[in-house]
């Protein structure tokens, strides 16, 4: 199977073939084509942990030397470099912020060892402590001097965020508190977007997509922020989520100061990039759970969409650029207020979440909203099914949501680690033949 995989190339498309960069236009305009587009690794919600990136690299192109990026810490995501998108028939490359969840920039790298033993190069400021149960300790900006932001258990394969919250003082309470990782694009922060500019000026065949630093209203992931020596203001996840409700001024404050920046941040982009994006990623906040919506309808309207249409109506008032939420689990319910404020693309369609089922999201928003995900169950059918299970599925994904375009294949969230790469091959071999119909 995995000769199959790396003949098919998808990277060089032949001349009767759409490239990849038309291949996803035509997915982000509604039509139909011969072949799906496909994303892995182009942003940090779509993307492979390290090991199984590996372990098909080792498989599809050899070099047994050769040690994998970990271009994503907190989730321990791997890059797909050129050649290994170019065998696996990958469609699309992305843009990233200059730093990670953790403060650390993609430089002077350093080799390291998951605990499954796969080797990979870390950022040098990727710097762990053994922790008590044996797994590892990350810290903010890599100084362990200050206490750490990040926990991967032992045997674990990514990090969780470890809640560092000061006692609060109700009376002392301020939203620049909240506010201290947001603000306009620093020099350093220019200087990346421009040398990123050229990487994807060398690569013009390829999708792009964007993803815009600083507009994730009440991202969970940002709210412990483990990039901060010393976080201030509400940083307890619980204590946030509380929060949206009975300090739903302050939560406010901090996202119209937000806005402001980001909305900067947008123009300042869409200056730098012009058309060379076709779509951005604005928001990975989590709005569902596996059984309903994880705020009510009238929360969502009063709280982030708001914020969401300014972001969404600059972007298609000054550009051609697709606008891009991820959001986990089931959120049914919010699709309609997704769309009224201006999202394009849902990701990552969670088919096994409730009311969720892909024949319905398709019938009833297909025609509004571009589906860049939901092409195999990562819960069960891709960690634990067999090959044929998922190549099944897979195939039939596709069959649903290619219909009329607007469809972006990728699977249900991020590729972890322990998935067998047996059945990672068996999903890629069934996109390529879905296109022979």
């Amino acid at each position: 199977m995995n000769e199959a995989i790396a003949s098919s190339a998808g990277g060089q498309p032949s001349p009767t073939t759409l490239s990849s960069r038309q291949c996803l236009q035509a997915a982000l305009d509604h039509r139909q084509t011969d072949r799906v587009c496909v994303d892995f690794g182009a942003t940090f919600v779509t993307g492979i942990h390290v090991s199984v990136v590996h372990r098909l690299r080792q498989r599809l192109l050899g070099n047994d030397q050769h040690r994998v990026k970990v271009n994503e810490p907190y989730q321990m995501l791997g890059e797909v470099d050129d050649p290994l998108r170019a065998a696996l028939g990958i469609d699309v490359i992305g843009v990233a912020p200059r730093a990670s969840l953790f403060g650390t920039e993609q430089k002077d790298w350093k080799p390291f060892t998951m605990p499954d033993g796969t080797p990979c190069l870390v950022p040098g400021a990727f710097n762990v402590t053994p922790a008590p149960d044996g797994g590892w300790l990350m810290y903010p900006q890599g100084d362990t001097s200050v206490r750490p932001s990040g926990h991967m258990p032992a045997g674990g394969f990514f990090f969780d965020s470890i809640v560092r919250q000061d006692p609060i003082q109700e009376d002392k309470l301020d939203p620049a508190d909240n506010l201290e990782e947001f603000g306009p694009l620093s020099p350093e922060d220019l200087a990346h977007f421009r040398e990123r500019k050229q990487w994807v000026e060398g690569r013009k065949q390829q999708g792009v997509i964007l993803v815009i630093p600083g507009s994730g209203f009440g991202d969970i992931a940002l709210v412990p922020a483990p990039f901060l020596k010393h976080p201030r203001g509400i940083r307890d996840i619980a204590e946030w989520y509380i929060s949206t409700k009975t300090r739903r001024d302050y939560v406010w404050r901090v996202f119209e100061k937000q806005c402001e920046f980001a909305l900067q941040s947008v123009n300042t982009l869409i200056d730098l990039f012009g058309e060379l994006v076709q779509a951005a990623l604005i928001t990975g906040t989590d709005f569902g759970t596996q059984r309903g919506p994880f705020i009510s309808v009238a929360a969502y309207r009063d709280l982030y969409q708001p914020f969401h249409k300014q972001i969404n109506d600059l972007i298609h008032r000054r550009s051609g650029w697709k606008t891009f939420i991820h959001s986990c689990g089931s959120v049914y319910q919010l699709l309609p207020d997704f769309i009224e404020a201006g999202f394009d693309i849902l990701n990552p369609v969670q088919c096994s979440a409730a009311e969720m089922d892909p024949a319905r999201l398709k019938r009833e928003f297909g025609r509004e909203l571009v589906f860049w995900g939901g092409g195999v169950d990562t819960q069960k059918t891709l960690a634990f099914g067999t090959p044929q299970e998922v190549y099944r599925e897979v195939r039939e994904r596709i069959g649903l949501f290619r219909e009329q375009g607007g469809f972006v294949f990728n699977a249900i969230h991020n590729i972890q680690g322990n998935v067998p790469v047996e059945n990672v091959e068996a999903m890629f071999e069934a996109v390529r033949e879905s296109a022979r119909g």
